[in-house]
């Protein structure tokens, strides 16, 4: 059974008449990477804010690691490292120094925090900028920077704010992979808060669509891919030798096998849309009936697909 470190139960952040988060209910899963996708202004900041007790919701609870978040923000502070968008240190010291700094905010004795130090700047890749000082650092180094300033404090939480806006396309792939090797190492469970989709798509465990202060979904590509296109979640297309000369036993059967109505063919391709993977099974059935196949395409749906198609169903529902 899988255990949930961040409980979020009807939580809501209303400003006069306009909700911001509007009864918001998530878990979030003991070492995965949810990612929180929606566009500047859906609500994902305060939503953290709120979970990390630096803003007070109107209604509903937040709980993270089992402590609520305004009853006890101290004890959800010791479990959760934050990075904002935009992290800040003091230009005039090195790396290393801001990061020991840190640590003794944290508890650590000097020698603790300067060996501790050290060894996360060699894990974030910034080894070799130790002894430089933050002023010089590039907008990806800081953000590296900033991610050893969460983990120096051993969380078991991580909530990034934004985390590459800034850094270049090659910098963004380094970051994410990091990311990825530390939750996967030490457990660690994170929650990304972000509007490129494409980033979320390929960390990502499980995404939650989140629009006007609601999350609309949540779940793996797959499972959205599911809800959302259900029907035609599935799409395979066969390429065969010659034109396309099924019989009408073979087309019956070929429909029974997708359960669909209609199969549709054009020259030597057969298009067939079902709403699970059948491609093996069909693939099978043509080659059993000594139908030569020189393609096989199966389209899926990625994370831009679903995003679209859920502000098509919120324009609908205006």
């Amino acid at each position: 059974m899988k255990t949930s470190i961040i409980e979020l139960k009807g939580l809501t952040k209303r400003y006069g008449s306009i909700n911001v988060v509007d009864h918001l209910n998530l878990n979030i899963h003991k070492g995965e990477i949810f990612g929180l996708l929606g566009p500047n202004g859906a609500g994902k900041t305060t939503t953290i804010l709120m979970m990390l007790g630096l803003i007070e919701p109107t209604s509903g609870i937040a709980k993270v690691c089992g402590h609520n978040s305004i009853s006890s923000p101290i004890n959800v502070k010791s479990k959760v490292g934050y990075m904002p968008d935009n992290v800040g240190f003091y230009d005039h010291m090195t790396g290393l120094e801001n990061l020991v700094y840190i640590g003794q905010l944290n508890g650590l004795s000097r020698l603790e925090a300067e060996k501790s130090a050290i060894s996360i700047m060699k894990t974030v890749g910034l080894d070799n900028a130790l002894n430089t000082k933050t002023a010089a650092y590039s907008r990806g180094m800081k953000q590296r920077l900033g991610l050893a300033d969460v983990l120096i404090k051993e969380p078991e939480v991580i909530i990034m704010d934004e985390p590459t806006l800034g850094i270049d396309p090659s910098g963004v792939q380094d970051f994410l992979k990091l990311i990825k090797t530390l939750s996967r190492k030490h457990g660690l469970t994170v929650l990304l808060s972000s509007h490129h989709l494409n980033q979320v798509q390929k960390i990502c465990d499980r995404v939650g669509i989140f629009v006007k202060g609601k999350l609309l979904a949540q779940g793996n590509i797959e499972q959205l891919s599911e809800q959302l296109f259900s029907q035609t979640s599935h799409q395979v297309s066969i390429t065969l030798s010659e034109p396309v000369k099924l019989t009408q036993e073979e087309e019956l059967a070929l429909q029974e096998l997708a359960k669909i109505e209609h199969i549709y063919k054009e020259n030597s391709q057969i298009y067939i849309n079902c709403n699970k993977t059948l491609t093996p099974s069909i693939v099978r059935f043509l080659v059993e009936r000594n139908y030569n196949i020189i393609g096989v395409h199966q389209k899926t749906y990625g994370l831009e697909d679903i995003y679209q198609k859920y502000f098509e169903n919120q324009h609908l529902n205006v």
